[in-house]
């Protein structure tokens, strides 16, 4: 597939593209490049004037580019930005769950923080987005996972228990929309750094740690979110047809230390 101006590998045209948790880090990356692709693009979050940034910078690829704000721990709010975001881009073929409540401590809170936002969101999401996707000649279904669901983790086992279950859901949603030929998958990042995420934080508060964990990156570096943004645009693409169920790590090699 010839990307838009030769600029990326894949061609999206036509194609109508939600991201859950759009507006900074991995999820701003995915919805840039599936508009620099040629996609239409909705997005929400939280804050609206990093939504408003995001959505001019979508919108500089010449393309539909809505946005949202949007608390998706409330499945309300869930169910309007997925029913505006259909009404304004004229339907929805790829669907991305991106959010996250980063429940890392070991309380209550945390623990309902992961379920709303990682979880109970993707579920939301999916279910508003289904008879849009249905409808779509290439639906898909793109969860984020985590690879601190695939190892036990010595602190936040809240978030790797969740990104655990949302891993488990894309296996069961796969087989599930499998006759509706509605591909389901998951990518799982390693550490990721961008500025004013978690790490690029880690890197100036924490360096111990910082270095600590870049030292059990066998690729010698944080990864990008560009790079996590590659592996969602090969899984929604016709490259990836036959894929689903799947939960692909993208992380430099990081688990291979443990």
């Amino acid at each position: 597939m010839a990307g838009k101006a030769g600029s990326v590998p894949f061609d999206f045209s036509g194609y109508r593209v939600l991201v859950a948790g759009g507006s900074r880090g991995i999820g701003r990356s995915i919805a840039l490049g599936f508009a620099q692709a040629g996609a239409a693009v909705s997005i929400c979050a939280r804050g609206a004037a990093a939504l408003e940034e995001t959505r001019l910078e979508i919108a500089a690829h010449d393309v539909v580019a809505h946005a949202q704000s949007c608390d998706l721990a409330e499945p309300q709010a869930i169910e309007a930005w997925v029913g505006a975001a259909a009404a304004a881009l004229g339907g929805i073929d790829v669907l991305v769950n991106n959010a996250s409540g980063y429940g890392f401590a070991e309380d209550d809170a945390a623990w309902l923080a992961g379920f709303q936002v990682d979880l109970m969101a993707a579920v939301r999401a999916s279910r508003a987005a289904l008879p849009q996707l249905a409808r779509s000649g290439h639906p898909s279904i793109l969860h984020t996972s985590s690879i601190a669901a695939l190892r036990p983790r010595p602190g936040g086992p809240s978030y790797g228990a969740i990104k655990a279950a949302l891993s488990h859901y894309t296996m069961s949603q796969a087989q599930a929309l499998a006759p509706q030929r509605i591909r389901v998958n998951a990518i799982a990042p390693g550490s990721i750094e961008f500025p004013g995420g978690l790490w690029d934080r880690c890197r100036k508060d924490d360096p111990t740690r910082y270095a600590d964990v870049l030292a059990r990156i066998p690729f010698g570096r944080y990864g990008t979110p560009e790079e996590i943004a590659h592996a969602a645009l090969f899984l929604a693409s016709p490259w990836a047809g036959w894929i689903t169920g799947q939960t692909l790590v993208v992380d430099g090699g990081q688990l291979l230390n443990g």
